[in-house]
């Protein structure tokens, strides 16, 4: 389907991959139902890894009252097997991922349809996702992850720009998508989007950012759940830049050389003054920069110690993640296991 205007409605298929979701796939859902949904046709599956703490209740009890939603079984427990599940039934012209942590915007499918129609030669459009915090510890990683030196040029986590871009969140996409460049990479456990979106552009498909395309997202609540989940992301775009023997987005690599500067350093530091000096005045400069834009990020002024951690924290974990990839995935050679694969989303 090359033009999303025609006669005929549109056919929406939105995809939660979903497991121990328990009120907040009720919260999901719930905005879904009260999304304006510009003249489509929506069905809504809920792919769910066979959850245990009442998730699969909460979604029955939905269906039962709108027949356009469904709970679909996901024995795998995968992320991207839920995708594939979701995804390959033919029944609909445009495909949206989303997460059970997330709340769509009251004109978020209109915004999609709109956009897929001013922009033809895309083949995703996506949006902006906004933080919706929990505590203040919340808030504070959440101000982190929306902040250029949080996350670098990751322009749907920032909102700071709209065109085009290499990845978005909860994409949009056109059916002749998943015809050409096929499915969600079911070997991976983190880094399914930007994948796929990598093979997107490759085809010769764009990615429209849209700023009029709007959701919410449940921070995580701790740091230590932010380093596994940025640990993971860093870990797993190793195995995605070894399945296309290319580094798909420069950003990527910058953690991993600032984690190899600061391991490097104090074994250097002794060849030479000037050796141990540089490496001095790289930690005071990532300080101040550090202290700086934490600053500029915090909601309120008492924030910015705590932004100021969560900046490290994604720096570290996501670099010290990378290396642990490069060891396993290039050197060592190694392929997924099995279990990494069981659904985090």
């Amino acid at each position: 389907m090359s033009d999303m205007a025609t006669a005929q409605p549109i056919r929406v298929r939105v995809v939660i991959p979903c497991r121990n979701e328990a009120g907040y796939i009720s919260r999901c859902l719930e905005s879904l139902i009260a999304c304006d949904r510009g003249g489509a046709q929506l069905e809504v599956w809920v792919c769910d890894g066979m959850s245990e703490d009442g998730t699969r209740t909460e979604v029955q009890g939905f269906a039962r009252m709108h027949p356009w939603i469904r709970l679909v079984d996901n024995p795998d427990r995968t992320t991207p097997q839920a995708m594939s599940i979701g995804l390959r039934p033919p029944g609909y012209d445009m495909g949206i991922i989303l997460g059970a942590h997330a709340e769509v915007d009251h004109v978020f499918l209109r915004a999609n349809l709109e956009a897929l129609t001013a922009h033809p030669e895309a083949g995703c459009v996506g949006g902006v996702i906004e933080n919706v915090f929990q505590d203040a510890t919340s808030r504070r990683i959440g101000a982190a992850m929306g902040h250029p030196f949080g996350v670098g040029s990751a322009h749907f986590r920032t909102g700071r720009r709209e065109g085009y871009v290499d990845t978005v969140a909860f994409g949009a996409y056109r059916r002749e998508v998943f015809e050409r460049v096929g499915y969600f990479d079911e070997r991976l456990a983190r880094n399914q989007d930007d994948e796929f979106n990598y093979r997107v552009t490759k085809a010769g498909f764009r990615i429209w950012l849209s700023s009029a395309i709007r959701s919410r997202y449940v921070v995580r609540g701790t740091y230590a759940k932010l380093w596994r989940q940025y640990r993971q992301y860093g870990y797993w775009k190793v195995y995605v830049n070894r399945l296309h023997r290319t580094v798909t987005t420069l950003r990527q690599v910058v953690p991993a050389l600032f984690v190899a500067f600061l391991v490097a350093g104090p074994a250097l530091c002794w060849l030479h003054p000037a050796v141990a000096m540089t490496w001095c005045l790289g930690l005071i400069a990532y300080a101040v920069a550090t202290c700086g834009f934490a600053l500029q990020a915090a909601h309120r002024w008492n924030d910015m110690p705590g932004v100021a951690l969560a900046f490290v924290v994604l720096h570290l974990s996501y670099g010290i993640g990378y290396l642990q990839g490069i060891v396993d995935f290039i050197l060592l050679r190694k392929e997924p296991k099995a279990q990494a694969a069981i659904l985090t989303r």
